[in-house]
């Protein structure tokens, strides 16, 4: 199936490595062109050269008030265009109540919560009919995981935020989706399973949990991501969708 990616141009955050660059890399194969961005700008120009020349790197930080200004210009000055935006970012420290500390709260709150709404603000100013934002989450919008507590307090506001917003730019032709990941085969999910003093006990239990009996690859999560911010997703506006091989029961 065609997803209606050629030339069509979007940003994705956090995308130097893990989901953000998998679903970057999903979005270039189909023929799409990419801005992707990091907190080290060599890092993200490095990652870019690596998905092709229709790929470019920006140093941003999704914590930095001026960093949706700075990625929707580069996409207009090199791409002429904005179709739209992944904003993905890296999980909060992981830790129970008692472990986290209010610095870690804010820088949290700062990176994963009020920067997505800002990049989510900056890019709804630029896009026009047939444009989408996307959100990725976590499962925890939906029941919270052990040990993570901050994510599991902040990541159901956004989704609920990204609904209002789903709500709030339909009228303008604009979509609005979540992605919610669960365990997928990446870097932050193996640390998460070190936490438990066995990963490779914690990786089997979880396992077992999953309908599939497996985790799930970045590939598979990025193929996701593209399908949904692309033209072939156009009736699809103020859902979350889960990647978790079944993990999840209820509706």
């Amino acid at each position: 199936m065609d997803l209606g990616l050629k030339d069509r141009v979007y940003i994705v955050t956090g995308a130097t490595r893990g989901l953000g660059n998998a679903t970057a890399r999903a979005l270039a194969d189909d023929g799409a062109k990419v801005v992707i961005s990091g907190r080290d700008g060599k890092t993200a120009v490095e990652a870019a050269a690596e998905l092709g020349p229709e790929a470019i790197g920006v140093g941003a930080d999704n914590a930095d008030p001026l960093a949706g200004r700075r990625l929707v210009d580069a996409a207009k000055e090199r791409f002429g265009r904005l179709d739209g935006i992944l904003i993905s970012v890296g999980g909060p420290a992981p830790g129970f109540l008692a472990d986290n500390t209010d610095d870690q709260w804010q820088s949290a709150f700062e990176s994963v919560f009020l920067g997505a709404v800002r990049l989510a603000r900056t890019a709804a100013e630029a896009l026009g009919e047939g444009g989408v934002i996307g959100f990725v989450l976590s499962g925890s919008v939906h029941e919270p995981i052990a040990g993570l507590t901050i994510s599991n307090g902040l990541r159901p506001g956004l989704a609920g935020f990204a609904k209002s917003l789903a709500d709030e730019l339909g009228p303008r032709g604009i979509r609005v989706v979540g992605v919610l990941p669960s365990r997928i085969d990446t870097d932050r999910v193996r640390e998460l399973d070190a936490l438990s003093g066995d990963a490779e006990a914690s990786r089997t239990a979880n396992e077992a949990r999953i309908p599939l009996r497996r985790y799930g690859t970045p590939e598979e999560f990025g193929k996701t991501s593209a399908f949904l911010l692309s033209p072939a997703a156009s009736y699809l506006t103020g859902i979350m969708v889960p990647v978790d091989g079944g993990a999840r029961h209820g509706f």
